[in-house]
């Protein structure tokens, strides 16, 4: 039996370098997990959001500018994260498999 493969498409938002952009970030990922039909690993994706919007608040965005979330859940990506040199800042990600 062949697994049907689903591609999701990615979702970006831009949030200023404030406290309160982190429950909001925590909140566009909730709704885009439910919208893919994802909730499953809601508790685990949503962990590692506040920990990379608290470290982008904390550590890699200077006073006045933004950090973007980027969200990109595709079937057949393997479980992975980084960090990358930017400047100014960095960029840390990370990316997870669905599990069907």
């Amino acid at each position: 039996m062949q697994k049907e493969i689903q591609t999701l498409c990615a979702r970006t938002v831009c949030y200023r370098r404030e406290r309160r952009s982190v429950p909001l970030a925590r909140e566009f990922a909730r709704t885009a997990l439910v919208e893919w039909d994802l909730e499953r690993r809601a508790d685990e994706v949503l962990l590692c959001v506040s920990e990379l919007a608290t470290n982008a608040l904390l550590h890699g965005v200077p006073p006045g500018r933004e950090y973007r979330l980027r969200l990109l859940l595709v079937s057949t990506l393997a479980d992975k994260w980084g960090v990358g040199e930017r400047a100014p800042g960095k960029i840390v990600w990370c990316e997870w498999w669905p599990e069907w």
